[in-house]
């Protein structure tokens, strides 16, 4: 039972993780230790999180409009091939136990955060390799990073941020904004399936997206006034740090 002074604590929470994730950060690093910490199971933790973290697709899209201008038709073209993804990931969270990716979440966060530092390079092999390859690659990652997301999604946003710079587009801001809308959509497919089916925690879920909304407001504006390297190096050091985390919870 969350209290009444346990309230601005997730409001606050809420915006603090709305705006790191959606300036490239991970927006569970904050917003699920704050649920566990208020009380709610493991499961209905995660559940809760996945609900409210569907509040910062229409903040990032309010906040995001000059790096998505001419970019709606390749967003909408993306948008079941996450949906589709979401959809595996949640029935998953729904049907199998909570341990399924454990040992392999770690390795699969780590390795986006690799693949984002060295993504300067990446890019510079991909422009004397481009081709068809590109396209089957970026497909197939899209649905199973979005799975992951349906699943638990901490650090999917570094997997999918790496994955957009190296083959869709290498500007940092505009690929974070494009990673918010894909987030944001696969997000929502599961938030629906979760309200429907999952334990979902109204009373701790409805301030933490309030907070949401307002921060993935923030986080899309700070990141267009960071220098692009320096919001890399950020995302690379968050994301390797969420990956030893997991993995030596995986251990434990």
């Amino acid at each position: 039972m969350i209290s009444t002074l346990e309230l601005p604590l997730l409001l606050v929470a809420g915006v603090l993780a709305g705006a790191v994730g959606t300036a490239g950060g991970i927006a569970s690093l904050v917003s699920y230790p704050v649920l566990l910490a208020v009380g709610l199971p493991a499961l209905s933790a995660n559940v809760t999180n996945i609900v409210a973290v569907s509040a910062c697709w229409p903040g990032s899209a309010l906040a995001s409009r000059p790096e998505l201008q001419g970019r709606g038709s390749w967003v909408r073209r993306h948008l079941l091939l996450v949906a589709a993804g979401a959809a595996i990931g949640t029935t998953l969270l729904l049907s199998t136990s909570a341990g399924v990716f454990r040992d392999v979440v770690p390795f699969l966060v780590a390795a986006g955060s690799l693949m984002l530092l060295f993504q300067p390079r990446l890019t510079a092999l991909r422009s004397l390799h481009h081709g068809r390859a590109d396209r089957v690659v970026l497909v197939l990652a899209l649905v199973l990073v979005a799975a992951y997301n349906g699943y638990f999604g901490a650090g999917s946003g570094v997997m999918l941020l790496a994955l957009l710079l190296v083959t869709v587009d290498e500007h940092m801001q505009t690929a974070n904004a494009l990673k918010n809308m894909l987030v944001g959509a696969a997000t929502a497919v599961s938030a629906i399936g979760l309200i429907v089916f999952g334990p979902v925690d109204w009373a701790a879920a409805a301030p933490l997206a309030a907070g949401m909304f307002i921060g993935s407001n923030i986080g899309p504006r700070v990141a267009r006034r960071m220098p692009a390297r320096v919001l890399r190096l950020l995302v690379v050091v968050v994301g390797l740090g969420l990956a030893v985390h997991l993995w030596m919870s995986a251990g434990s």
